[in-house]
């Protein structure tokens, strides 16, 4: 069995000491595997430019026989994407990535540069991943469900909703996340929230899709 190497990769302001990239990273380590969680240059004021070169040295940095899992929250989502987007036929592949409440691709701030709009295409997601989810909550401020729905189906991947789950940051409550831990580890799924409640997937839509 290969060995894991987990790079999380935080949104806009970083993740804080209660943050469920905080808290997944110490239970990984608990585990013995291999977590990074870089603080990416200015969270407070991503600016692309200086966010994908981080993102790359990272990737890069994973030993070549490790089994490499992404997960991305908010802003990193769409750096992610702008990653998939912009991928060199030498760049290391993840095995996994995890997709969790980016913000709508017209999502606008001041302090964001280059951030948003991001690209929504599937072909070079599958270039960057070998499997790709997306986890969105109800209720997010910053991705409507209808926002939600229509990435998932752009990028053509299968998509968790947690009820009421928000922004799935600090502020509604994530925390310690047991379904993504699981996730991380085994790849399980669906994702539930925090408490383990049933999700609801947005799959069937996936077999109306053609492939890229």
């Amino acid at each position: 069995m290969s060995e894991m190497h987990v790079l999380l990769v935080h949104g806009m302001t970083g993740a804080g000491p209660w943050h469920w990239q905080q808290w997944l990273a110490g239970q990984l380590r608990d585990r013995g595997v291999a977590v990074d969680l870089p603080r990416l240059p200015g969270p407070d004021r991503p600016v692309l430019a200086d966010w994908l070169p981080v993102l790359r040295e990272r990737l890069a940095a994973v030993p070549a026989e490790a089994e490499l899992v992404v997960a991305a929250h908010s802003c990193g989502v769409a750096l992610w994407l702008h990653h998939a987007a912009t991928i060199e036929g030498s760049s290391r592949r993840a095995d996994r990535v995890l997709l969790v409440a980016p913000p709508a691709p017209d999502w606008q701030h001041p302090d964001a540069q280059g951030i948003t709009p991001y690209p929504t295409g599937a072909t070079a997601l599958r270039r960057a991943a070998g499997i790709t989810r997306l986890v969105v909550g109800t209720g997010d401020p910053y991705l409507s469900m209808y926002q939600a729905h229509a990435l998932a189906e752009s990028l053509q991947v299968e998509m968790d909703v947690i009820l009421d789950g928000g922004h799935l940051n600090t502020d509604a409550g994530y925390g310690p996340w047991p379904a993504v831990l699981s996730w991380t580890l085994y790849g399980t799924v669906p994702l539930n929230d925090r408490f383990d409640a049933d999700p609801y997937t947005a799959e069937p839509s996936l077999r109306r899709l053609r492939p890229a």
